[in-house]
């Protein structure tokens, strides 16, 4: 048996899920950052490693912006008291987190974050059917939630848990809705140009759930989001919604349900939690990049290619680093974009979340499908 394609596989997850971890747990000092700036505070500015920090105006300086808070709030986590309440159903309330932070690491197997690396797709797993991939393992997380909610045994978390699974169903379908005009403009649209750039093998075959081939037709024809803006727009506003976020962090909502779901947790329980919503985050900014922004490749408006030299398989090892480092650019900017609209704006009231969903994205979803269908069909 040749053991050398599996281990690059687990090279790759292992080194991809270490990024992913390092990301999410630097997300968290971003989003304390950036609201103590709109809150004109300072915000973590104390932490210091007694080595690192004696260092002259380097170390200083990590501590003035908090570079080892992430670490410190770990360690912390760990340390504290595992308290598991007497009137909780004790198994489903120990699986419950493990429910809701698996899926939305699982996410991420399919989301190619490079192109090449020497002969190595920067994909841990290349399917046909990665879109669906994606809506199938996201939607598993909101078990986790229902299942934290009836465990607690508690008022307060199963209204947040009902909340949550009534959410998910209803931006679910206006997400998975935005995404169909997507995949008629990469089946439909004119391919020119595509001969001679390393991508035929993506743009030439049948595979249009293939994530990889959403970047391979934007490197080509332009990013889908000039394309497509209204299906941005909702697939935006719906990522909001499937992760909790404010203004429809209605699951959560700490001034009536005081925490929501994860009221009754503590220590590791409750850093699941955390972890599973900034990597929900993480995931729903790496599909954006993906099927809006070009993925890894350079800004290419219908055509008009201003980064010629990176949207084609990279050629050396430092290209294909390059290729890396532009997709978690791009990452990192919507995920500052999620947290700058929670320090933005008020949190909706449920009539007006379920309103928005159901009477005013499914309508604009379905008649963005059919315009997108009729443009097509004339145009072709």
């Amino acid at each position: 048996m040749d053991w050398i394609p599996l281990l690059l596989i687990v090279a790759k997850a292992v080194g991809f899920f270490l990024v992913m971890i390092t990301v999410v747990a630097y997300s968290v000092l971003a989003e304390r950052k950036i609201a103590a700036f709109i809150q004109d505070r300072v915000g973590p500015n104390r932490v210091s490693l007694p080595l690192i920090g004696s260092i002259p105006v380097l170390g200083p300086f990590l501590t003035r912006v908090g570079i080892w808070q992430p670490l410190v709030d770990g360690v912390k986590t760990f340390l504290k008291e595992d308290f598991t309440p007497s009137y909780v159903r004790k198994a489903y309330f120990w699986l419950a987190p493990a429910m809701t932070a698996v899926p939305s690491v699982l996410v991420f197997a399919v989301i190619p974050f490079g192109s090449m690396l020497g002969d190595q797709h920067m994909v841990i797993a290349n399917l046909n059917v990665g879109i669906l991939f994606t809506f199938g393992i996201v939607s598993l997380g909101v078990y986790g939630v229902v299942m934290a909610g009836y465990a607690s045994n508690s008022k307060f978390p199963l209204l947040g848990s009902i909340r949550s699974s009534a959410q998910m169903i209803s931006y679910e379908l206006a997400m998975g809705m935005s995404v169909i005009p997507l995949v008629m403009i990469v089946s439909h649209a004119s391919l020119s140009g595509a001969a001679g750039s390393g991508w035929e093998g993506y743009l030439s075959g049948t595979d249009d759930m293939n994530l990889t081939r959403f970047v391979a037709w934007q490197a080509q024809n332009g990013w889908l989001v000039f394309w497509a803006p209204l299906s941005f727009i909702i697939f935006l506003v719906s990522a909001f919604a499937e992760t909790n976020r404010t203004p429809f962090d209605l699951p959560e909502c700490e001034t009536e349900l005081v925490s929501g779901y994860h009221t009754e947790y503590s220590s590791m329980r409750f850093a699941l939690f955390m972890i599973a919503e900034n990597a929900n985050i993480v995931a729903a900014a790496s599909m954006m990049v993906t099927l809006f922004f070009g993925g890894w490749s350079g800004l290419n408006i219908y055509g008009w290619n201003l980064t010629a030299f990176l949207n084609h398989p990279a050629e050396t090892v430092w290209m294909g680093v390059g290729h890396i480092a532009l997709f978690m650019a791009k990452v990192v900017a919507l995920v500052c974009l999620f947290i700058w609209v929670r320090w933005m704006l008020p949190r909706f009231r449920y009539d007006q979340l379920m309103d928005l969903g159901w009477r005013r994205f499914m309508p604009l979803a379905l008649a963005n499908i059919v315009i997108t269908a009729f443009v097509l069909y004339f145009r072709h």
